[in-house]
C-alpha cells in the first residue's frame, strides 16, 4: 500500500513539472487577423517555441509571436524582415533591406505604400505582416524591442489540413544570393 501512495506522489510531482515545463517553453497561439495571409489563416493555431531565442537571436524571415510596443497587452504575428543595424526601405512595390530587395514569395500582394531608408536601432526588429496592405506592422512607424519578442512561430496544428512545420523563408540567403547575382553581372569577384 506504501509503494502505491509513492507511485501516485512521484507520477503527480513528474505530471506537475511536465506541465509546468512546458508553459515555460512552448505556447499556443490563435491567429484572430488577417495580416499574416496567405501564409497563415484567421483562426489557425500554432504552437510558439518560447525557447528558440535564448540560444540563437531571431534571424530575418522568422514568423514570431510579440507585444507590439504600443500596447504590451496585445499579441501580434509578424515576419522579421530586418535586424538591428540594418537599412530597411520599401518603395515600388518591394522591400529593400541594406539595398538589396527582398524575393518574398510568401506575400499576398506587393505593397502599394512608401517607407523612408530607415536604418534599424540597436535591439530593435522590424517586422511585416505578409498581407502587407491590411497589417498593422513597423510600416506603420514602429520596431519591436527584442525584450517583447514572445517566441517563433513553430507548428500550426489546427485545422487540421494545415498542420505541419511552419514554412521557413531565410531572408539571409535570399540577400546573400542577390549579392552574388548582382556581383556576377556586374563582374565583380
Amino acid at each position: 500500500m506504501r509503494t502505491f501512495f509513492r507511485d501516485i506522489l512521484i507520477t503527480l510531482i513528474l505530471a506537475i513539472v511536465i506541465f509546468f515545463l512546458l508553459q515555460v517553453t512552448v505556447q499556443s497561439f490563435i491567429i484572430v487577423e488577417r495580416c499574416m495571409e496567405p501564409e497563415f489563416q484567421e483562426g489557425e493555431r500554432l504552437l510558439v517555441n518560447k525557447v528558440v531565442y535564448y540560444f540563437h537571436e531571431p534571424e530575418r524571415g522568422d514568423v514570431i509571436i510579440l507585444h507590439p510596443p504600443f500596447n504590451p497587452e496585445a499579441v501580434y504575428i509578424k515576419r522579421i524582415i530586418a535586424l538591428p543595424g540594418d537599412t530597411v526601405e520599401v518603395k515600388e512595390g518591394a522591400v529593400y533591406v541594406n539595398d538589396t530587395e527582398l524575393d518574398e514569395p510568401y506575400i499576398k500582394e506587393p505593397p502599394t505604400y512608401t517607407y523612408d531608408q530607415e536604418e534599424i536601432p540597436e535591439n530593435e526588429y522590424f517586422v511585416l505582416g505578409d498581407n502587407r496592405n491590411n497589417a498593422n506592422d513597423s510600416h506603420k512607424g514602429w520596431t519591436v524591442p527584442r525584450e517583447n519578442i514572445i517566441g517563433k512561430a513553430w507548428l500550426s496544428f489546427w485545422p487540421l489540413k494545415e498542420w505541419g512545420l511552419v514554412p521557413r523563408y531565410p531572408l539571409q540567403e535570399q540577400l546573400a544570393s542577390s549579392i552574388k547575382h548582382i556581383t556576377a553581372l556586374l563582374g565583380v569577384d
